[in-house]
């Protein structure tokens, strides 16, 4: 319970940027439509999974060292380079040309660059600068209500933004209201793919806007570093506080091994969900719903972080960890049938532990991270996420390609969409097995790394009593 002399954390000028930072950077309206909008520009699927690979690389070269130089140069600086990537990564899309297959993959592939880059800038910055400012004038134990009430309304507008992503790019839909309002436009897929992305571009400005309305605060100690070592050694002190990092991280077995649990069920969960819209093409639902189904899994973020709050609070990490496996590798093994409708049942199961493993990782982590050093251990848990994401990514284009031969060799006779979604259904097949293969080697490892160490308990206990 704060006291007397400290703030309401919602009265914290960083910490209600930090808020809308999230919002505004994550609420993309094009995500109902992520797969089929890369499609109906004219990629195939296999050069989606490239891109995604390029997407995840960019982040892995720039996380940690970005991270390493929120903490040097500052978090504000670094949160606002990542707002003007967005805004040209956004702009790029809005305005490229379609009918010219090589320009438009090259331009993809520089937006799939630019965003990694935004990715990696405001990985870790976000938070550190945000738990920072509520450490210095109000009570870390607050930082629980302060990630509820982030997710709560970043779902609130995903719910919007999904709902109006989707519906914007409905050629039909659209032509309905231009009727309805007399216009006299005739809205053509071609035309109604860049709604959702100039939408987009309207939250990368505000995003510029909030990043630049933020300070930087410090520790008296992290003043006293940074006056002794000057501006101009920050390249060569983010190298160092890197390795510092990395070493710490390895030397903390309890650390470790929740990085490495967040990157076993993010990897798995976020390249399905990132192919979602194919598959509720496949399970026979229409465009104009995929908003709808975005916006009401968002509502689930309205109530699951009030959820892993409690979990987080009373339960061990062990406990929330079984929790999280039962959810996803359920959810991986229904979408194998493709149910019209109970369809969307596992959907719900992967969103519900994305949430979960959202708060999880940033509950325990900022815990027990020095702020020294918090944006650089927060980065490496982000390079640790997007180097995974980036392999699987690559490994699932790899599987394509097999398929696709493997197809070719059957001789069967299908046009290019009938062949692109065999080629989708067969491959979803492969993620239960190779989720649960990853979380068995996920629990060898934490059992040999913790075997005969007290420490994971006597830090469960503290987070909990905390």
């Amino acid at each position: 319970m704060n006291d007397l002399n400290t703030k309401s954390p919602f009265k914290i000028c960083n910490v209600r940027y930090f808020i809308a930072f999230r919002v505004f950077f994550n609420a993309r309206f094009y995500y109902p439509v992520f797969t089929i909008l890369f499609l109906d520009f004219g990629l195939t699927l296999q050069q989606f999974a490239l891109l995604n690979v390029a997407w995840a690389a960019a982040i892995v070269v720039l996380e940690v060292p970005s991270g390493a130089l929120a903490d040097t140069i500052g978090r504000r600086n670094l949160l606002v380079c990542a707002a003007a990537l967005m805004v040209v990564e956004i702009a790029l899309l809005c305005f490229a040309p379609m009918g010219k297959p090589k320009l438009l993959f090259a331009i993809f592939l520089v937006n799939r660059v630019l965003s990694g880059a935004a990715e990696a800038a405001a990985s870790g910055a976000d938070e550190a600068i945000a738990y920072d400012s509520l450490k210095k004038e109000g009570h870390v134990s607050d930082w629980g209500a302060v990630l509820e009430k982030q997710m709560r309304l970043q779902s609130i507008a995903y719910i919007g933004a999904l709902s109006l992503g989707a519906a914007v790019y409905d050629p039909a839909l659209m032509g309905r209201v231009g009727h309805w309002l007399g216009l006299n436009i005739r809205f053509t897929q071609d035309l109604t793919l860049r709604f959702p992305l100039f939408l987009t571009l309207l939250m990368a400005v505000m995003t510029l806007i909030t990043t630049l309305r933020m300070k930087d605060v410090c520790d008296a100690d992290d003043a006293e570093i940074e006056m002794e070592q000057g501006r101009g050694n920050a390249i060569i002190q983010s190298f160092k506080l890197t390795f510092k990092a990395g070493r710490w991280i390895l030397a903390t077995p309890f650390v470790l091994v929740i990085i490495l649990s967040t990157l076993v069920f993010d990897n798995s969960i976020r390249m399905v969900i990132t192919l979602n819209s194919q598959y509720y093409r496949l399970i026979h639902l229409a465009e104009a719903t995929f908003g709808l189904i975005g916006s009401g899994m968002a509502v689930f973020g309205i109530f699951i972080p009030h959820i892993a709050r409690k979990l987080a609070e009373r339960h061990s990490p062990a406990s929330n960890l079984g929790v999280m496996f039962v959810l996803t590798l359920l959810g991986l093994i229904v979408m194998t049938f493709f149910l019209p409708v109970i369809g969307l049942f596992p959907i719900l199961l992967l969103f519900s532990g994305m949430y979960l493993l959202r708060f999880f990782s940033s509950y325990y982590l900022n815990r027990v991270t020095h702020s020294s050093q918090r944006a650089t251990v927060l980065s490496f848990n982000g390079l640790s996420l997007n180097l995974a994401y980036g392999l699987i990514g690559l490994l699932y284009s790899l599987l394509l390609a097999t398929l696709r031969s493997h197809a070719s060799g059957n001789q069967l006779n299908l046009d290019g969409q009938s062949l692109e979604n065999l080629l989708f259904i067969k491959s979803i097949s492969f993620f239960p097995w190779y989720f649960l293969l990853s979380f068995i080697t996920l629990c060898l490892f934490a059992r040999w790394k913790l075997r005969g160490s007290d420490e994971h308990k006597r830090a469960g206990v503290a987070l909990v009593d905390e």
